[in-house]
């Protein structure tokens, strides 16, 4: 298979790959392929890396079937090809995440698929001789992150474009974390997708955000790129200071004059 990228998409990547340092000499990336159009279009865009970068670095794909479909085996035969067309090494590895669902019915099912999806990535990695795994996280990804944080904690966090993960020595790299939603959309029209076997796809809270944002956007047309400049250090304005802690107060306190 012949790797082009438009020279748009191509662009975003590689600010993003060397902005965040993505990708260093004698890599051996892991790639977490679901067959959705983001996880094809960062497999794709990675095999066109390998070919056009002045670094060495090897690429592996992974695919976990989770259970949810009882002919997800048969359906992923297209995303082994895929891959193998591009010269990628594929292989899948089953985990019963419907049933640990079922069974952890106090937890969010969304955070019970998330944790042993990563568990399997970086058990596999390690067990490959890989010293990074990449997601196919995007802007809107980001931003609804973002966004999600602050309406459910309080708290103005998201995900890194690069993270080390000292108990695996492994790092997670996103190389399209400035692509938006869309572009990869368009791109990806030809491509054999895999539509997603999760009974919640759809109804989960970053759906209702991503519902959220939309809706907003008509009457602020600007708040996915304000959104998208506030995850930066460098936006913080006027803000309060932090709590103080109750031995703070109480020596305030206590120092006060008639009381």
């Amino acid at each position: 298979m012949r790797c082009e990228l438009p020279q748009i998409l191509f662009s975003k990547i590689i600010r993003a790959v060397v902005e965040f340092e993505l990708i260093d000499d004698g890599d051996r990336i892991l790639i977490g392929v679901s067959g959705g159009k983001d996880s094809l279009l960062l497999t794709y865009a990675l095999a066109t890396l390998r070919r056009r970068m002045k670094k060495n670095f090897s690429l592996a794909a992974l695919t976990i079937d989770q259970k949810f479909s009882d002919d997800f085996a048969e359906k992923i035969s297209a995303v082994k090809k895929f891959c193998n067309e591009l010269g990628i090494e594929h292989e899948v590895c089953a985990v019963d995440i419907a049933a640990l669902i079922r069974e952890q019915k106090n937890k969010s099912p969304c955070f019970t698929c998330s944790y042993f999806r990563r568990a399997v990535m970086n058990r596999r990695a390690n067990e490959l001789g890989a010293n990074k795994i990449a997601y196919a996280h995007h802007l809107d990804d980001a931003v609804e992150t973002f966004f999600m944080s602050l309406l459910s904690s309080g708290q103005l966090t998201t995900f890194q474009p690069k993270t080390f993960l000292d108990r695996t020595n492994l790092t997670v790299i996103r190389p399209l974390v400035y692509l938006r939603e869309s572009e990869i959309e368009n791109f990806t029209r030809g491509f054999e997708i895999l539509k997603s076997p999760c009974p919640f796809d759809g109804m989960t809270n970053r759906q209702r955000i991503k519902n959220l944002i939309v809706e907003l956007e008509k009457d602020f047309p600007d708040l996915f790129s304000h959104l998208a400049a506030a995850m930066r250090k460098n936006s913080i304005g006027e803000l309060w200071d932090a709590p103080k802690t109750r031995q703070q107060m109480r020596e305030n306190y206590f120092s006060l004059k008639g009381f």
